[in-house]
């Protein structure tokens, strides 16, 4: 995981409303895609990011990918966040 990536994938709010998405379960592209108002093309594009991001993950079941957000990258981002509180 590159923190940058991470970073670059946060910052945009149509990537963080697919993520808020994710938290309730897997979803496909085109589920992920009528609650936006933009190209499957473009949600495509979104899903890349956060894939190359390791945010989240992509699965084949038949003839669908479903998306699945990645927690261990949460778990992770949490633990680097929580040393900047530590009192040394």
């Amino acid at each position: 995981m590159s923190i940058n990536d991470l970073f670059k994938a946060l910052s945009d709010e149509n990537r963080r409303k697919i993520l808020d998405l994710l938290r309730n379960g897997d979803m496909t592209a085109g589920d992920i895609a009528h609650h936006f108002e933009m190209s499957k093309a473009g949600i495509s594009q979104h899903l890349s990011i956060l894939k190359n991001a390791e945010l989240v993950y992509a699965v084949k079941r038949g003839q669908f990918v479903y998306y699945s957000l990645n927690a261990t990258v949460f778990q992770e981002v949490l633990k680097w966040i929580i040393q900047f509180n530590s009192n040394k």
